[in-house]
């Protein structure tokens, strides 16, 4: 208990020295030795606080050059938000309805806001995106990686690269752990007119009508979710 309290705080210190020298990703950190004069703590307590801040992208240990400042990105989150929904999915709990909830709250307020101001370059993307999605769906099915694209440009003007990064993780959560739902479950058909509905809505500068397309899109999945667990439970069913 007390070497991993002694490793908590000299995380804590490595990250506020990190905050207090306005070290951005990249950036050297002091060597193991001089970390050590600096907390007075022993080489252990160094690198066992460096290994956990490099799990979380804290700090990058680059062997035979040093340490450095990590990318500091959301992959950790993201790893463990699949896990736990994956855990509580797998237990028969509504994670992914919770997954789901929580982005389309995001999604629904955030599409008001850019509707009327995207620009032009950012609404000729979203139509490439909705022709590419209508020629995927003349095959069969709408690609994840299309409704990814569509979702990302949506937002690129607001240029808020946490807002990117959040959505995204929510967007890669949900979709890995849904695997065993069949693709092809929803009409790629509908998928498409949604995203259509959206696109219109942005190119009118409605934002109401835009927050409306976005909450009928989330309603086909919560459908297509709600008709899993109920085919579930009449298989596990005796």
């Amino acid at each position: 208990m007390a070497r991993r309290m002694m490793s908590e705080e000299v995380q804590s210190s490595i990250k506020e020295l990190i905050l207090h020298r306005r070290l951005a990703p990249g950036d050297p950190l002091p060597t193991e030795s001089d970390l050590m004069t600096l907390f007075g703590v022993s080489r252990n307590s160094v690198r066992e606080a460096l290994k956990a801040l490099q799990a979380v992208n804290v700090v990058d240990i680059r062997h035979g050059f040093g340490t450095y400042v990590g990318s500091l990105s959301l992959d950790s989150f993201v790893e463990a938000m699949v896990f736990r929904a994956a855990v509580r999915h797998r237990r028969g709990e509504a994670s992914l309805h919770e997954l789901l909830e929580v982005r389309e709250a995001l999604e629904a307020g955030l599409i008001v806001e850019v509707a009327g101001d995207v620009p032009a370059e950012d609404l000729a993307r979203l139509r490439e995106l909705v022709a590419a999605m209508e020629r995927e769906a003349a095959g069969g099915r709408v690609s994840a990686a299309t409704d990814r694209a569509f979702h990302v440009a949506l937002y690129r003007s607001l240029g808020n690269h946490l807002l990117s990064e959040v959505l995204d993780a929510f967007w890669s959560a949900f979709h890995r752990v849904r695997g065993d739902l069949r693709a092809d479950d929803q009409d790629p058909r509908v998928v498409c007119a949604r995203h259509e509905d959206i696109l219109a809505a942005l190119e009118a500068g409605d934002g109401p009508r835009a927050a409306v397309a976005m909450r009928a899109h989330f309603a086909g999945i919560r459908h297509l979710l709600a008709e899993h667990a109920t085919a579930t439970t009449a298989t596990a069913a005796p």
